[in-house]
């Protein structure tokens, strides 16, 4: 495929031939946290992006959630804070529909000076994941989908989120209408625009839901072939959303637990996978799947605890989980059972799969989809059982040996053993580190609980 080549040129000049006005070109990435962050390139200017790539500070790959740089492991500060070559992706150069003047966008992959793959690009660790995965012969067929709020723009009177009001009617949104066709109606102009943006930038966005809480809304991404285009439409998604809502006077938050008294946002990831025949070998027939269904979610169960820093990227992530709210507290897997970790939904054998529930909202989609195919493919080769299916409400009780606190986790994360042999140990050690600067942070701030306990 071509990267920055003549064939990354062609598709720019296919690009500006079909959308003449186009007044520049966004070159993103998405960073550590999940943030998206980029260069603008004016359209006389973008044919050097395509040719040459952009030079960029690897550390922009590394920062907080702040944007603060911690000079991790010595990045940053310390080493002189030196460039990477980032690159276009081939084929994701497309129109920005919600943008005031005519523009493109195009997501980037950065390299070393060698012209290796930076280790430290989210993107990167996921495809060193994927390769191996395609050893075995298997392809991870994958969707994600994506809980989220609307919200008001404006914060009450002790400063905290609101829901949204209706665009159709005006008011605040305020009960529970899970699967409610009229909540829906009332954000109409705002899903339309969602779903002709994403059509626009070849993002397979599906089914869009009224959740379990006022002003919670789901939609789901269709299944495609690529697991890494997979993580790129989730990616996207959740930039179009923020971008289509803020058009409308909203703000889309894909934050794990904006709300203490309501269900929090997940991130859920639908995964298959296929061998060099087309045939899924997880079906063999049964509701429950194959004995490599069950290996892949032994695994996966193995790395659990390992990759929570990564599923829950912060400490309000960590405020999702909790007992009888349908969130995973534990490794429990079975079929057509919401309250599972792993959960196999009921349909057709051939489309058997696994729905991983684990994920935060706000988690970044790269170093998810690294995780759960470490944790599959350690299973499968290893044939790890997971035990037998669990049955009834697996909700009542949390795993005590899952770190369901941050330090905890990112502690976990940092002596990982099983996941230091997908992802490259540079990373979990640098994630580890910026993790651990964002917490020190977040602890300095005094909130407004400790005066009305404390003063």
């Amino acid at each position: 495929m071509p990267d920055a080549t003549s064939g990354g040129s062609e598709e720019l000049d296919r690009f500006l031939a079909a959308h003449p006005d186009a007044a520049h070109i966004d070159a993103i990435f998405v960073d550590l946290c999940g943030i998206v962050r980029g260069k603008r390139y004016p359209r006389e200017d973008a044919a050097k992006l395509f040719t040459s790539g952009l030079q960029i500070p690897i550390t922009v790959y590394l920062l907080d959630v702040t944007g603060d740089s911690s000079d991790p492991c010595g990045k940053g500060f310390s080493d002189g804070d030196p460039d990477g070559t980032a690159l276009p992706v081939p084929g994701t150069l497309t129109p920005v529909p919600w943008a005031e003047r005519p523009s493109g966008q195009v997501l980037m992959h950065l390299k070393e000076a060698d012209g290796t793959p930076c280790p430290f690009d989210p993107r990167n660790v996921a495809a060193a994941v994927v390769e191996q995965v395609a050893a075995l012969g298997l392809n991870p067929v994958m969707a994600f989908e994506l809980e989220f709020y609307l919200l008001d723009r404006e914060r009450d009177a002790d400063g905290r989120p609101q829901t949204a009001r209706s665009l159709a009617t005006g008011a605040r949104e305020t009960s529970t209408q899970v699967y409610g066709i009229w909540e829906l109606d009332g954000f109409a102009r705002f899903f339309g625009e969602v779903e002709d943006a994403a059509r626009a930038q070849g993002v397979p966005a599906s089914v869009a839901t009224a959740e379990y809480a006022p002003a919670q809304y789901e939609i789901n991404l269709r299944h495609v072939a690529d697991p890494l285009t997979a993580a790129d439409h989730c990616a996207l998604l959740r930039h179009i959303v923020k971008n289509v809502a803020a058009r409308h006077g909203l703000q889309a938050s894909f934050l794990s637990k904006p709300f203490a008294g309501q269900t929090g946002s997940g991130m859920h990831v639908h995964v298959s996978l296929v061998d060099k025949d087309g045939r899924n070998v997880f079906d063999d027939g049964s509701d429950l799947g194959s004995d490599t269904l069950r290996h892949a979610i032994g695994g996966m169960q193995a790395t659990m605890a390992e990759a929570m820093a990564i599923y829950a990227p912060h400490i309000n992530a960590f405020r999702r989980y909790g007992t009888n709210i349908f969130t995973p507290v534990n490794t429990s897997w079975g079929t057509n059972n919401r309250s599972l970790t792993f959960r196999i939904p009921t349909g057709a054998a051939a489309a058997r799969r696994i729905e991983h529930r684990i994920a935060g909202a706000d988690a970044n989609p790269y170093l998810v989809l690294a995780a759960l195919l470490a944790g599959l493919h350690h299973g499968i080769t290893n044939k790890i059982d997971p035990g037998p299916p669990t049955e009834g409400n697996a909700g009542e009780t949390a795993d005590p040996t899952i770190p369901f606190t941050w330090s905890e986790a990112i502690d976990r994360l940092a002596g990982a053993e099983i996941l230091r042999g997908y992802i490259d140990p540079r990373y979990l050690e640098v994630y580890a580190a910026v993790k651990r600067g964002e917490l020190a942070k977040f602890n300095r701030h005094i909130s407004r609980l400790e005066y009305d306990w404390y003063l």
